[in-house]
């Protein structure tokens, strides 16, 4: 009953509802707000401000939800253990990552639903600050994401790669004739870029910024499918990290062009450092560690770099 009263108090702390927590718990709504009612009397604390309908936590509500949510993790952890010792691990793996990682994230997941096909896995794309909050309230299990935050402080940490930011082109010939372009040199270039909210963009904009020039963004978006697209399609031009090139048909339909001088920043797996490793997490984490990814992206643009 206690796994189900702290199961029914983090769906009412999603939805800030009785209904859809009930719906999303598979219960009725009288029977969660009865459990959470109980919970209320087993550790002699109001936990939620009540009218009509649900309006808030109280103080001492929004405290023991921290608590609630993090046994909540170890339950999960608990029992994906349990399951190890059969050598069926399962569970449910909650995957963190920036959108600009969406070509690194299958490198990692496919050797690991190979080796483990009973874990379910959830990917989100989110922002940085996203994945270091949703780690933190244990709405997230691992996250791939740029290493050189210094909130990352307290997280376990496995760098994977350094990206390398290139010019994404269909056509090369209006370019200067040069293996290595300066970012003054595109700037006057139509450009589509990610929105300006993006991390991606604010680290793109601090190196037109240093160079001393203005971008010619004409097309901005939240997407790295529509960046592929505005440049094959459309002919204009990104600047994107060279892991994303593994998404796109290289051949001859765009070609990539290194920028002088570089931009990268380093990409990993980060978790919360946990004395116990929840054995779903330690498994993609171990594989993870296999990797050879920088080899595997820099040969994307080997030859020009």
């Amino acid at each position: 009953m206690f796994i189900r009263q702290i199961t029914y108090l983090i769906a009412l702390a999603k939805t800030s509802h009785f209904g859809r927590a009930a719906e999303s718990c598979n219960v009725s709504q009288p029977a969660l707000s009865s459990a959470i009612q109980r919970l209320e009397e087993e550790l002699g604390v109001t936990l939620i401000v009540r009218g009509q309908r649900f309006q808030k936590f109280t103080p001492e509500g929004e405290r023991l939800l921290a608590w609630a949510q993090r046994l909540m993790s170890d339950w999960d952890g608990m029992r994906q253990e349990a399951s190890s010792f059969n050598n069926q691990l399962t569970g449910f793996l909650r995957f963190g990552t920036i959108p600009t990682t969406t070509s690194v994230v299958p490198l990692i997941t496919e050797p690991y639903q190979t080796a483990y096909p009973g874990v379910r896995l959830k990917l989100s794309s989110l922002s940085a600050e996203e994945i270091i909050r949703e780690l933190d309230t244990f709405e997230l299990d691992l996250g791939l994401t740029y290493l050189e935050y210094p909130t990352l402080l307290g997280f376990r940490v496995l760098p994977l790669y350094t990206e390398r930011y290139v010019l994404m082109a269909r056509n090369s010939s209006a370019l200067p004739e040069q293996n290595h372009l300066g970012w003054a040199d595109i700037s006057s270039l139509p450009l589509c870029l990610l929105n300006p909210s993006m991390q991606n963009r604010k680290i793109i904009d601090a190196a037109f910024r240093e160079a001393g020039v203005t971008p010619n963004v004409m097309v901005e978006t939240n997407s790295v499918f529509s960046l592929y697209a505005q440049v094959r399609c459309a002919g204009m031009f990104s600047v994107v990290p060279h892991s994303l090139l593994s998404l796109f048909e290289m051949r001859q339909e765009v070609t990539a062009i290194p920028l002088n001088p570089e931009l990268s920043r380093k990409i990993g797996l980060i978790a919360p450092s946990n004395l116990l490793f929840p054995p779903v997490l330690e498994a993609i984490w171990s594989i993870a560690e296999t990797l050879n990814l920088q080899s595997r992206f820099d040969a994307l643009i080997n030859g020009i770099y």
